[in-house]
């Protein structure tokens, strides 16, 4: 009769394990042709940072037209919708390297709390796409005066 020891995370199939996770995350992000691509859902990239009033949201969005770029908030939901179109090639020209995706993208995130979504502002240059989106009032932090009597 034989008897086994589990070894927990570090046992002798982790190495195995490991390597089966990182595979599978290279397979997903592989397309014949044009090699290792970026994971879909990821465009376009996203910085959001908060500066106690409003959500400030960077999107990288270069070469696009802006008026190309769809952008609704509802809530506490902000969703950007557009499309990269592929560049018309000249007659008998083909790619040597094609890394930049094209097509149809959409990206929907939920902000940590409610916006007022009749003064966002949004504002393009140099590629970045700027969305301001200030906090509703209601969501605004506010200090409550204690009465006493």
């Amino acid at each position: 009769m034989a008897i086994f020891r589990w070894l927990g995370e570090n046992d002798f199939f982790s190495p195995l394990q490991r390597m089966q996770r990182e595979m599978n995350d290279m397979q997903s992000t592989y397309r014949p042709g044009f090699g290792l691509t970026q994971r879909p859902g990821v465009y376009p990239a996203l910085n959001i940072y908060d500066d106690g009033e409003s959500f400030i949201v960077w999107a990288e969005v270069p070469g696009l037209d802006p008026k190309s770029i769809d952008i609704t908030v509802t809530g506490d939901t902000l969703k950007l919708k557009g499309e990269r179109v592929l560049p018309e090639l000249g007659e008998g020209a083909s790619y040597h390297r094609r890394e930049r995706d094209f097509g149809h993208f959409s990206r929907a995130l939920t902000l940590p709390e409610q916006v007022d979504n009749s003064r966002v502002v949004a504002s393009y240059k140099n590629g970045i796409l700027e969305i301001l989106l200030p906090r509703a009032e209601q969501a605004k932090q506010r200090k409550i005066e204690i009465k006493s009597s």
